[in-house]
């Protein structure tokens, strides 16, 4: 039989890993151990999207199809050499006014986060103790459309930032829709970013309002992407890029190219997530094709 714990050294930390034969996805029939492996060998390129920054986790301890939970503080029992941040929590629904963040900036803590069961790591668009050095656009469809038809707004997206001197990233979602990210100069307010991604989205909503919607109102979603402009709130959080997702196969939020958005777009490939295998595939052939955020961008209008 297997032990149930075993002991790991990485960059000098002793970690305990325990279960690493529960299955986590079980449809997929995908362990904890292969979940750990994941985040491991995805590292490289994942963690420098991590780092600086409080990391909400989304906890599965028995598994995508059993209860879940969100975690923003740091649990019991965090190894004394993780990073924690004491930061304000607004509008907290424990009425704390602030909370010890875990930050991921090393594999180790990578690491005990995935043995943990965090399946899902949630970032904000700002690094410690700064301004947003990224805005996000995220495009949520609603029923029946998907990704195919937020492929094709991504590329409308796109064009009118690059109007503004933006550049724009895609990932999918690993779940039905998809972000665009965009590095900026991080000069200024989430308040002020937030304003100019919601000018771009309503601009577009009414340029192609039979497609497209600014609003939230679910009722007016059907059949239409939403560009949510309001991700760039300072207290909201993003998937992170790389980061697994909670369906019943490993989905994960996947780096694309442009080539590949507009090929969805116009029907030439299908629209579909990619699994933890195939990304660390895609990684191993392309790189990290979101490297380009870690440098400044422009300050918006």
């Amino acid at each position: 039989m297997p032990r149930e714990r075993f002991v790991v050294h990485i960059d000098g930390r002793d970690l305990e890993l325990s279960n690493l034969d529960k299955i986590l996805y079980p449809a997929a029939g995908f362990t904890k151990g292969e979940v750990v492996d994941y985040y491991t060998r995805v590292a490289p390129a994942l963690l420098p999207h991590l780092r600086d920054r409080a990391l909400t986790r989304i906890r599965y301890p028995n598994g995508v199809e059993a209860a879940h939970f969100f975690e923003k503080n740091a649990p019991g029992g965090t190894p004394n050499w993780v990073r924690l941040e004491r930061l304000p929590v607004p509008g907290s629904t424990k009425s704390r006014e602030t909370i010890d963040f875990v930050v991921v900036d090393d594999l180790a803590t990578l690491v005990w986060v995935a043995n943990i069961a965090s399946l899902e790591l949630h970032t904000p668009q700002w690094r410690i103790g700064a301004d947003p050095d990224l805005m996000v656009i995220d495009l949520d469809p609603g029923e029946p459309a998907g990704l195919h038809e937020c492929c094709a707004v991504a590329v409308l997206v796109r064009d009118r930032l690059a109007a503004d001197g933006v550049a724009a990233y895609p990932k999918t979602s690993g779940k039905k829709g998809m972000q665009l990210c965009c590095p900026i100069a991080g000069t200024q307010s989430a308040e002020h970013v937030s304003g100019y991604a919601k000018r771009v989205a309503e601009e577009l909503s009414a340029q192609v309002p039979g497609s497209i919607t600014a609003r939230m109102t679910k009722a007016i979603r059907p059949g239409k992407v939403f560009i949510d402009w309001s991700q760039n709130a300072a207290a909201k959080t993003t998937v992170a890029p790389y980061s697994l997702r909670a369906q019943p196969t490993p989905t994960v939020s996947t780096p694309l190219t442009w080539a590949e958005v507009e090929a969805v777009a116009v029907g030439d490939a299908p629209a579909r997530p990619y699994t933890a295998s195939e990304v660390l595939d895609r990684v191993e052939r392309d790189g990290d094709l979101l490297a380009d955020l870690l440098n400044p961008g422009p300050a918006v209008p």
